[in-house]
């Protein structure tokens, strides 16, 4: 591995001292009461989870969007309320947090913001767990980030059982944060912190938002899953949640994985999230999707029930962020869907998805033995929980996988044994795009093309990727999360003739205008196209809703792209350009 980062970070405290100062912690920070485990009369959601798979019946979770914690509070009353009234329980809320929380208080008012809910303090985490009796669900932003232990302590003292989201810490980068050895000192700190409490928490990790969600093969994922899992409960003595979903579009895989996550003990598990990455239509459209994922996942959960909720998300999700009543309706659809399950049950063949399940397990095994030699080979205390952590993180999902994945090398790429769903669909999508005309009209042969992200999402990079190479251009992958100066930067290392740039976390147009911004000090006038969720949210709004910015982005001088068909467009131009520059004598 001759390109590997350094692993090793001497300034890094040892992680027993970590966990230590953790517990120290935890003597000024015991977890609090709240309405949900008042109402249960349990000490965790975990054994509520426990207690109500042993009753056979499949929890719900639902996902409030809005930016407001009034707006937010009221809603999880009113949905609570509602759905009852139709025979449904929602059994738990997930909120949408800010990334701005990533970073330590001090900092967070400099730092922007986002989409999402800002909380301060302790009283507005109990805001939270005391909307109604439903469990309230920590996830994005909170664990992993150098604000770690702030959060942490907060959630704890209100009350919270279910803390997250530990796979961002392997991926999430804070735009202008490069401190890794903060970040993981403050997150495992933190994880001391959980595992002191009396009562047990959750530290809940979404795999689609780690490795998981990079990786081209699913064993290299189950294989990330092991780690973690080991991290979390054998070196430092919490309790290893997961959560599944965004990116599993095929229900014999949500299925087999669900499988091989029951076989280890994996359990109870957060939630199953949805597949959202199949909502491309309206509303109607969205359904079959929404039918689609939720039944492979009730078949699963009638098997074995390992705790997890299901995550019904509503059908506008692709289009705005969704309202109560569209929330409602997604609710009620999943209550009344699971009272048909069982009838579909014995017309799933459980050998197929058992064989496939093993396949999983067992190269997810090897994946994880290997990955742990490896870095105990490469001089990585592997004993120490952050200097695994930060030796992982370092190395990224891409070094890992070719090092330790377990299929064979074709091709300089590593041949999955279990093909990543994504990545399958992005390769097809891709595939079927070069043999349309708009396509065959394009040729960018010689065409420099950088392409960044401003967030960890980098499956619109991979296709924009995989199309750009379809059409002979010279592509350069800067990086994801990058901040827009070091974007540019990368752009004139490689003499760039185009940037693209892929978003999808409510930045669009800010992040666009700081890179034309950076091309205008270097003197440069490089085309920027800009694809993927063209949204913010502005800052006279009084709705905290993000807009459209197609036409605010074009108003500044980049080239907004929906879809690829667009793209081509403007690289046909940018390609007409460069030849005739050619031709000249540039």
């Amino acid at each position: 591995m001759t390109d590997a980062p350094t692993l090793y970070e001497p300034r890094m405290q040892p992680g027993r001292a970590l966990l230590d100062a953790g517990r120290q912690v935890a003597r000024d920070h015991r977890l609090g009461s709240c309405l949900f485990l008042q109402t249960e009369s349990v000490p965790s959601e975990a054994e509520y989870k426990r207690r109500t798979a042993a009753e056979g019946r499949i929890m719900q979770h639902a996902h409030i969007g809005f930016r407001s914690i009034d707006r937010t509070v009221d809603a999880m009353a009113r949905l609570h309320d509602m759905a009852q009234a139709q025979g449904a329980r929602i059994d738990r809320f997930g909120i949408t947090l800010d990334w701005s929380m990533g970073y330590p208080p001090e900092q967070r008012d400099a730092a922007g913001r986002g989409t999402g809910i800002v909380l301060s303090g302790p009283e507005d985490f109990a805001r939270i767990t005391n909307a109604c009796p439903a469990a309230a669900h920590f996830g994005d932003f909170m664990l992993g980030l150098p604000g770690a232990l702030h959060n942490t302590k907060a959630a704890i003292d209100a009350g919270a059982t279910a803390i997250g989201n530990l796979g961002q810490y392997f991926t999430f980068r804070l735009p202008y944060w490069d401190d890794d050895v903060a970040t993981t000192e403050a997150t495992v700190t933190a994880l001391g912190l959980i595992a002191a409490q009396d009562s047990e928490i959750l530290v809940h990790s979404n795999l689609d938002d780690g490795f998981a969600g990079l990786f081209l093969d699913v064993t290299s994922a189950f294989g990330m899953m092991l780690i973690e899992k080991h991290i979390v409960e054998d070196l430092i003595g919490a309790r290893a949640s997961f959560c599944f979903g965004h990116h599993f579009s095929s229900p014999l895989t949500r299925a087999a994985f669900h499988a091989a996550l029951a076989r280890e003990g994996a359990a109870p598990g957060t939630m199953l999230f949805g597949n959202t990455v199949a909502y491309q239509g309206l509303p109607a459209a969205n359904y079959a999707s929404l039918a689609s994922y939720l039944l492979a996942d009730m078949v699963a959960l009638s098997r074995t029930n390992t705790g997890h909720a299901i995550n019904p998300v509503p059908v506008t999700e692709n289009l705005r962020i969704p309202d109560v009543e569209e929330i409602l309706d997604a609710q009620i659809f999943a209550h009344r869907l699971a009272q048909h399950t069982p009838a579909y049950v014995d017309l799933i063949d459980p050998e197929r998805v058992d064989s496939l399940a093993s396949r999983i397990a067992d190269h997810g095994r090897l994946f994880a033995h290997a990955a742990l030699t490896g870095l105990a080979e490469l001089g990585v205390d592997v004993s120490d929980p952050a200097a695994l952590m930060l030796a992982i993180k370092r190395l990224g999902a891409k070094r890992m996988e070719a090092a330790w994945g377990q299929g064979a090398f074709v091709e300089q790429r590593r041949q999955p044994l279990v093909p990543a769903d994504w990545a399958e669909e992005l390769d097809d999508m891709a595939r079927d795009w070069l043999l349309s005309p708009e396509a065959r009209s394009t040729s960018c042969d010689g065409l420099k093309v950088v392409i960044g992200t401003t967030d960890v999402h980098e499956h619109g990079a991979y296709l924009i990727s995989r199309a750009l190479a379809g059409l002979s251009a010279t592509v350069t992958e800067a990086g994801v999360a990058l901040d827009p100066d070091a974007l540019v930067a990368r752009a004139c290392d490689v003499s760039a003739d185009v940037i693209a740039i892929s978003t999808y976390n409510g930045i669009a147009l800010s992040y666009t205008r700081a890179v034309l911004s950076e091309l205008e000090k270097r003197g440069l006038s490089i085309p920027v196209l800009v694809g993927g969720k063209l949204n913010e949210i502005p800052e006279t709004s009084n709705t905290d809703l993000p807009v459209d910015v197609t036409a605010e982005i074009r108003a500044i001088g980049a080239e907004p792209c929906h879809d690829l068909e667009e793209m081509a467009k403007a690289l046909r131009h940018r390609c007409q350009r460069v030849s005739a520059l050619s031709q000249s004598g540039r």
